[in-house]
């Protein structure tokens, strides 16, 4: 039994995927590997999430450690979003699990 923020897990394997639990949090991951994004971009570009769980997504996400907010002293404020090298590695993961989705699940079956 493992224990992590005062929950407890089977194993690693469940914590990992308990920390990218969720329908947004893998897209977010792989829009976020192009490189950095601001808010409203990623939230047009993941089509039907909305602003409350987009940013609730993202600060879980940070929290994590897997994405940095990067906030630039401007007027208006420009807030852009991105991968730290922590996010960069589990990108490298859900992509392996995206090909291995489109080989056997894709459009063309």
């Amino acid at each position: 039994m493992l224990e992590y923020k005062g929950k407890k897990y089977v194993c690693d394997l469940d914590l990992g995927f308990d920390i990218i639990r969720g329908k947004w949090k893998p897209v977010i991951i792989c829009h976020l590997t192009k490189g950095p994004i601001r808010f409203l971009e990623l939230q047009r570009i993941t089509c039907g999430i909305s602003h409350k769980v987009l940013s609730e997504n993202l600060s879980e996400l940070e929290e994590e450690g897997l994405l940095e907010k990067i906030i630039y002293p401007e007027v208006p404020p420009r807030v852009e979003y991105n991968l730290t090298k922590k996010g960069e590695e589990l990108s490298v993961a859900l992509n392996l699990i995206e090909k291995w989705s489109i080989k056997y699940y894709g459009a063309n079956k």
